[in-house]
């Protein structure tokens, strides 16, 4: 199927497990100055597009060149054992800046609280990509550069010369994005702007509904944002639809919006579009062009975290792109996923083969509709 170049945010996520005692309680509530809760564990793991993304689509089978910057400190020592463990590498350290690394507050029954520091992450630009790492690339991922300074800085000039260059190369291009604080400087950043110049070089996008609304329809963020998850129960024709049309208008060929426990939207551009994804990527564009549709939740056997579970829905998307499948059975596959990822803690652990998440899916799996 040809090497993945899995690129973008990488961090060491520290996840407090708390007791199930918790469940239903709020933030507020829990987390009060003064007092102690006993937590039940905690989990270790990498994070961020290139962990999460980049290691699932190398266990869903395919040969995957990770690249993500690290510091050369005990964090960094951290990150690269946990990769090389799982038979990767390809990080680039960096003796200048420190390895970012995420809290993640996973109260049960309540979405996910991060305190996230960026570190090597800021720095990270096109140059940190090596030439000789393109030469049998057939798609390069990118994730999360709200993350990242260096992709958002000047209007995303950086992150618009890194996915043009990837095109000159005939190598298929996949952007994720990742939820902004408002009140930071990425917060502040003029995404429209940004995706306006950079949409045209990327293939395959894969955003989620609530970042996705604060970047480009912020009256339909605040309708919808009433301080807890914004997807839930959400009308996806009516409100999320709307938002993959406009993506295609702003000139990317295929749109996967992740929505949350209420499914996901896909759309894609017309034969014309189509037949300009990367030329080293087979693709059937008369069977991708004018595809748009919904599809719902596969209910999880249990839920324990959705830690990664957009990460490994897109591994899933990607590989079934790669394996030729059309847009509605590869947006079925990544729903299927991230049901199967939302059963562990981490993003990785609960990961299942393409082919399984197949015969599940044919035997009826149920959904959440």
């Amino acid at each position: 199927m040809g090497k993945i170049i899995a690129a973008g945010h990488i961090c060491l996520d520290i996840t407090p497990v708390f007791p199930e005692s918790a469940r239903g309680q709020t933030p507020e509530t829990l987390l009060q100055p003064g007092k102690l809760l006993h937590m039940a564990g905690a989990d270790v793991h990498t994070g961020g597009s290139v962990a999460n993304t980049g290691l699932a689509l190398k266990m869903l089978g395919n040969e995957v060149t990770l690249l993500g910057k690290i510091g050369k400190d005990a964090i960094g020592g951290m990150v690269k054992s946990i990769v090389a463990s799982c038979g990767a590498g390809g990080l680039i350290e960096d003796a200048e800046s420190a390895t970012s690394y995420s809290v993640v507050l996973a109260i049960p029954g309540q979405d996910r609280i991060f305190l996230h520091d960026p570190g090597a992450n800021d720095s990270f630009s096109d140059s940190d990509i090596p030439e000789n790492a393109l030469e049998d690339a057939v798609l390069f991922h990118f994730g999360y550069p709200p993350l990242m300074k260096r992709m958002y800085a000047e209007e995303g000039r950086e992150l618009e010369a890194m996915f043009r260059r990837m095109k000159e190369h005939g190598i298929a291009t996949s952007l994720d994005l990742a939820a902004i604080d408002p009140s930071s400087e990425a917060g502040k950043a003029d995404w429209r702007g940004i995706l306006q110049r950079v949409l045209p070089y990327v293939d395959f996008f894969v955003p989620s509904f609530e970042e996705l609304c604060f970047m480009l329809d912020r009256e339909r963020y605040h309708r919808l944002n009433r301080g807890g998850d914004m997807t839930e129960g959400l009308d996806l024709q009516a409100e999320a639809m709307p938002l993959a049309e406009m993506l295609i208008g702003m000139g990317c060929r295929a749109v996967l919006i992740k929505c949350g426990t209420s499914g996901m939207v896909y759309k894609t551009a017309g034969i014309g579009a189509m037949k300009t994804v990367g030329s080293r990527l087979t693709l059937d564009a008369a069977r991708w062009a004018d595809q748009a549709g919904t599809q719902p939740c596969y209910k999880a056997d249990i839920v324990r975290s959705g830690t990664g579970a957009g990460d490994t829905s897109i591994a899933a998307y990607l590989t079934a792109v790669l394996r030729g499948y059309d847009p509605a059975r590869c947006a079925a596959l990544a729903a299927a996923e991230g049901a199967c990822c939302v059963t562990a803690y981490d993003a990785l652990s609960g990961l299942k083969p393409i082919d399984e998440l197949n015969e599940r899916i044919q035997s009826g799996w149920k959904t959440m509709e």
